[in-house]
């Protein structure tokens, strides 16, 4: 039903019946340095694929490449973490395999289920729709400025608190309030990036209300980014698209690159009907997602371009 061809974050496959099978998988390097947390983070990421795609996750295979001379331990304590966060979620690990690797790497493979009018593509906005971005933007400034002993403690346990956290809460909401017509998640690619994905395929535009982006705190982003701290894949997103965004000629572009930050287990960006957008807020505050925000709009008239306002 859905395959490589619109980049969307999950294979879904017809079973017959009304029901459809929806799979994906993701795996990365460590981003903090206790390996639980670590775990917790990689599953939330790979799970957040199959709330972004309208389903509800069942079962997980771990992908894990380790260097055995760390010791069982660490990767048992990796591996606990994952098992906790796909319990959470009240789906299964039901197995995995693991290599050999100078690097550690984590991640799942992950299955999950849904009725077949439940999917969501994220190349199916509608002209006019409300973007809805369900978790503050700015983890991987935030991350980079721990390596260089930049940021806080208090820093990263905002950002810990935010990638371990489930996007099962705002799927929910999602599929409460109905009047959905695309939805993604926020990862490495960036708000930007991923905005790009949702409103090429229909040749739509977008205009993003900047300060309604939920953010870490802006004015320490914008400082370390100023600073130099900006990731590759920031500078990478950027450049692959610089004629595909329209900023405003004051905005500096040490808060322009933020647009661009690559997330770990980010939010739902969802592009609702005008009608369903206060409802839809509502229903995801009532749930605890406290950060959710109408960021902006799809426009038909600007064709494939991000207009920043």
């Amino acid at each position: 039903m859905i395959g490589p061809e619109t980049a969307d974050d999950a294979a879904v496959y017809r079973l017959g019946d009304g029901r459809v099978l929806i799979q994906t998988l993701d795996f990365f390097t460590p981003i903090v340095d206790d390996p639980y947390t670590y775990g917790q983070i990689a599953a939330a990421n790979a799970l957040s694929d199959i709330y972004a795609m309208g389903g509800t996750p069942f079962m997980a295979l771990n992908i894990a490449a380790f260097p055995m001379r760390l010791g069982p331990d660490i990767l048992g304590d990796i591996l606990r973490g994952g098992r906790d966060k796909v319990q959470e979620a009240g789906a299964v690990v039901a197995g995995g395999h693991s290599v050999n690797d100078e690097e550690p790497k984590y991640g799942l493979v992950v299955s999950g289920f849904a009725r077949e009018e439940e999917i969501l593509s994220n190349a199916t906005p509608d002209q006019g729709d409300r973007l809805i971005l369900t978790k503050p933007i700015g983890t991987g400034v935030i991350s980079t400025a721990c390596k260089f002993n930049e940021a806080s403690d208090e820093d990263l346990q905002a950002i810990i608190a935010s990638m371990t956290a489930l996007n099962r809460a705002g799927a929910e909401a999602v599929r409460e309030v109905g009047g959905v017509h695309a939805c993604t998640d926020v990862t490495g690619y960036g708000l930007m990036g991923h905005l790009y994905e949702m409103i090429s395929p229909r040749n739509l535009g977008a205009v993003l209300y900047s300060r309604e982006v939920p953010m870490f705190d802006r004015a320490k982003l914008i400082a370390w980014s100023e600073g130099g701290i900006v990731t590759r894949c920031t500078r990478e997103t950027e450049a692959s698209l610089q004629d595909r965004f329209l900023f405003p000629a004051s905005m500096p572009e040490a808060e322009r690159h933020l647009f661009f930050d690559p997330q770990t287990s980010g939010g739902l960006l969802a592009a609702v009907s005008p009608d369903r957008a206060a409802l839809l807020l509502e229903a995801m505050c009532s749930r605890g997602v406290r950060h959710a925000a109408v960021i902006g709009e799809i426009r038909e008239d600007i064709g494939r371009i991000i207009r920043v306002e």
